[in-house]
This record gives C-alpha cells, sequence and structure tokens, in this order.
C-alpha cells in the first residue's frame, strides 16, 4: 500500500513539473487571449464538443483526435470553418501539437464571433501522453504522432514519434 502510494505521489510529481514547465513555454509563445481547457477538464465531460485540428494535412494523416475536423494553419479558411460550423455558440476545443498554432486559429474564430472557444493545453501531446486514444486517416486507433520538430518532440511522452 505504502509502495503504491509513492509510486502515485513521483508520478505526480514529475507530471506536475513537466506541466510547469510546458505552461511557461506556452506563456513565451501565446498572448493567452484563448483560455485553456485541460485534458483532465475533457475526461471529466467529453460530450457535444467539435475538435478543430490546427496542424497541416500531414500531420492530420498520421493521427488526429477522434471525429476532429481539420482547419489547418497555413491554409485556415474561415469562410469553409463557418460552412462546418454554423452555431457560433458551439464548444470548440482548438488543437494542435503543443498548443501555439492552435491559439492563432482560436483567435480568429473568435474574431469571427464564435463565443465558446477553447485552445487545448499542451495539444494532441498532452491528450495521448495523457494515455488518450488517437486515430489515423483510415480511422483505425494508432500509437504514431506527427512530433513536428525535434524541438517539440520531447514533449511527446508517448506514443512514438513520426517526423516527415
Amino acid at each position: 500500500m505504502q509502495k503504491n502510494i509513492l509510486i502515485l505521489f513521483i508520478f505526480s510529481s514529475v507530471f506536475g513539473f513537466s506541466q510547469k514547465k510546458l505552461a511557461k513555454l506556452l506563456k513565451k509563445h501565446n498572448s493567452e487571449n484563448i483560455p485553456y481547457i485541460y485534458v483532465e477538464e475533457l475526461q471529466l465531460n467529453p460530450t457535444n464538443i467539435i475538435f478543430l485540428d490546427a496542424r497541416e494535412e500531414n500531420e492530420y494523416a498520421v493521427s488526429h483526435l477522434k471525429d476532429a475536423i481539420l482547419v489547418g494553419y497555413n491554409f485556415f479558411n474561415i469562410d469553409s470553418t463557418r460552412q462546418k460550423i454554423t452555431n457560433k455558440d458551439s464548444k470548440i476545443v482548438v488543437y494542435c501539437s503543443l498548443g501555439i498554432r492552435s491559439e492563432n486559429i482560436a483567435l480568429k474564430l473568435k474574431k469571427a464571433g464564435y463565443t465558446n472557444v477553447f485552445n487545448l493545453f499542451g495539444g494532441i501531446f498532452e491528450w495521448k501522453n495523457n494515455g488518450n486514444p488517437i486515430y489515423n486517416s483510415k480511422g483505425f486507433e494508432t500509437n504514431k504522432i506527427h512530433a513536428f520538430s525535434k524541438e517539440w518532440g520531447k514533449w511527446l511522452k508517448q506514443g512514438e514519434k513520426v517526423y516527415d
């Protein structure tokens, strides 16, 4: 019993430390004008959420969250997004690898009048690090995940990193 408590304490400490380091990185790159939503929050209440993937097509093809809509980053088009999401009060969670590109897309959605937009803290990396499933372009669960770059890839602790 004591051994299990010790293991839980060590895991929690390491996870908490890692999350603080990630928060520092995101603070450096993001304006924080879009509220973060955490993986743990989504696990508690996973219904009625529209996930938007703000990565590029090659990243999305390797893996993505179930039923996520690819909106991209470089080719993001607000008019195309408006056609896919007509209710501007829908709960929208935008994600990318870590949560940097997704903030920029989320800001564009807010500017276009969407009212319930969140940035996934830690992106798809945190999603996978927390043991959640990801899916390939054929709809099958996979362990592969596009790691974007060697620099960002260090934040991915679970899964098989793929680089182009």
